[in-house]
């Protein structure tokens, strides 16, 4: 965000505008830092992270395969299990 003001002859104004424009210009890219661009990841590193995650999502879900009737009644076993205790 560039923030700028002036004031004055219009010449005064826009070098005002130009150079406190300038300054705010300077402090964001002081508190934004150069590191940011560094540590963006690449579109082949976000590529393989997906690919990654989708390959993890489909084995997981090979994995735990169950019908909802399934996942019922394991929820039924558990609920008679902690009354019991």
């Amino acid at each position: 965000m560039i923030i700028g003001f002036g004031f004055g002859s219009p010449l005064t104004a826009i070098l005002m505008l130009l150079a406190t424009s300038a300054i705010s210009y300077l402090i964001w890219r002081l508190f934004r830092g150069p590191g940011n661009r560094l540590n963006k990841p690449t579109r082949a590193q976000l590529r393989r992270y997906y690919q990654e995650q989708r390959e993890r999502a489909r084995e997981l879900s090979r994995k735990f395969d169950i019908s909802d009737e399934e996942i019922e009644r394991r929820i039924d076993e558990e609920f008679k299990d902690d009354h019991r205790r």
